[in-house]
């Protein structure tokens, strides 16, 4: 072989390390930027999904306020009724006792 083609080889085999290597650094800084791309991604995702669960939690603390009262207003009800029976009964009972006693 000729010089020049060593020459030649020796060029072509380092032009091609040389390409082999800027392939490499491009892909590695591909990388990176992917990793940071993902992570700002992720922290996106996640700042999103706390925000959903704040949101989800005000709006069921609020049903279940609305729930809550509702239920209490409901037993109030049923305690005035349930007051106003017995308040009916006890008249029939203390009337009952005086007829008793009055017809003994």
């Amino acid at each position: 072989m000729s010089l020049e083609m060593l020459q030649t080889i020796c060029a072509a085999e380092e032009g091609a390390l040389q390409a082999k290597l800027r392939a490499r650094k491009s892909a590695e800084e591909a990388v990176e930027e992917a990793h940071r791309v993902g992570k700002g991604d992720v922290a996106a995702t996640l700042a999103r999904a706390e925000a959903e669960i704040a949101h989800l939690t005000r709006a069921s603390n609020q049903k279940a306020m609305e729930e809550a009262k509702e239920l209490a207003s409901t037993t109030a009800n049923r305690l005035a009724t349930l007051q106003a029976r017995a308040e009916r009964r006890l008249d029939d009972a203390a009337q009952l006792i005086v007829e008793r006693i009055v017809n003994d």
